[in-house]
């Protein structure tokens, strides 16, 4: 988190329904739809980025309802078992972990199963650090009866994904990510079309009733009440965006992970992901080390938090993130630290000349960014 969205949670409370801080939720609502890249109303809602997928489900669909949803990591096996939950049946795409999705099998299933309602998939897999491609898939569903609904808590506002251009039907996004916020908020948008089904939605809703929150919103508040500290930081954040330009903090996300990607492959690390998304890159973990064991090493001697694998990738890959206010010191520091760990680990296994060529690369990707997008 910047500096500056610090202050600004560490402010005075005011109260939800207090003039002043409608005006903050009503420009935070219009200025959302920049990121969303769409015309249609956007959403806030207090809670993390998994009640935002939950919101969608509730939202469109009923019991008994067909959906296929693209499962090739954690949060998509989440995503279908969210939907199993309420009762719709699901079709599993199962891809292998570190893969992207194949476009061709979801058009295939869709001709086969043409009272398909809708289809689940994550823009980034945060879990593996993959990207699938989502304007393909959306391209593909876009002629048939189903709605794409599209987790894009690790891609929105870190990578271009126009909703209205590309047809995405229903978008999730996240406080903690891209939006450099704590956790605490979620984000939605509904297109046209999925928003005729929530007309017909059957699922049980109440805090999520997403009609009832338009309702709301048009009269200039929040159904509920409102986590002021965070949207207060919010409306600085998309002040932020929009003043930079959305163009820029692309740029710098993806500047991060280029230069992540050529230090991993300098030094001889596997990037896991076969499409890499900008927003996060995972490092397999060379054989025969535990990457929980140099998590904690890294921890411990550097003061600095990298994530791992879940389930199946335990101990097999290591995480590092693109989004925020991330400097060139940081990232720097991070690549630096992750080598000695794994030498720490198993001597030997990184040449330090390698080391010192892979940060010398890397510096050179950084500052070739227009300096102002460059946190120092």
């Amino acid at each position: 988190m910047p500096p500056e969205v610090l202050e600004v949670l560490a402010l005075p409370m005011e109260h939800h329904r207090t003039p002043e801080f409608v005006a903050t939720y009503g420009r935070v609502l219009k200025n959302l739809k920049s990121v969303f890249q769409t015309e249609q109303p956007c959403f806030i809602q207090t809670s993390t980025g998994s009640g935002g997928l939950e919101s969608a489900l509730v939202n469109c669909l009923s019991p008994g309802d067909e959906v296929l949803s693209i499962v090739s990591g954690k949060f998509g096996e989440r995503w279908a078992e969210m939907a199993e939950a309420f009762g719709m049946r699901v079709t599993r795409l199962e891809v292998e972990w570190g893969k992207p999705v194949d476009v061709r099998k979801i058009s295939d299933h869709l001709s086969s199963n043409p009272k398909t309602k809708a289809v689940l998939t994550q823009a980034c897999e945060t879990s593996t650090a993959v990207l699938h491609p989502v304007r393909e898939i959306a391209a593909a569903v876009k002629t048939t009866p189903a709605v794409l609904m599209v987790d894009a808590i690790t891609a929105l506002g870190a990578l271009n994904m126009p909703m209205d251009e590309w047809g995405l039907d229903v978008v999730v996004g996240g406080s903690q990510k891209a939006f450099m916020l704590p956790t605490g908020l979620s984000f939605i948008s509904f297109s046209k079309k999925a928003w005729a089904l929530t007309e017909t939605s059957k699922c049980p809703k109440f805090y999520f009733d997403i009609r009832a929150e338009k309702s709301a919103n048009d009269a200039g508040e929040s159904l509920f009440s409102s986590s002021v500290t965070l949207i207060r930081a919010l409306d600085l954040v998309l002040d932020i965006f929009l003043k930079t330009g959305m163009h820029r903090v692309y740029e710098r996300i993806q500047t991060l992970a280029t230069a992540t990607i050529t230090a991993s492959n300098t030094m001889g690390l596997k990037v896991f992901a076969q499409t890499p998304s900008p927003s996060v890159t995972a490092i397999a973990v060379p054989d025969g080390l535990d990457g929980q064991k140099i998590r904690g090493d890294i921890e411990k001697t550097a003061q600095i938090v990298v994530m791992g694998g879940q389930d199946r990738l335990k101990g097999k890959i290591l995480r590092i993130g693109h989004m925020g206010a991330i400097s060139d010191e940081n990232l720097l520091t991070t690549l630096d630290a992750v080598a000695q760990a794994i030498n720490r680990a198993k001597p030997g296994t990184i040449a330090q000349d390698k080391i010192e060529a892979a940060l010398a690369q890397a510096k050179t990707i950084l500052q070739s960014q227009p300096p102002v997008m460059r946190t120092q």
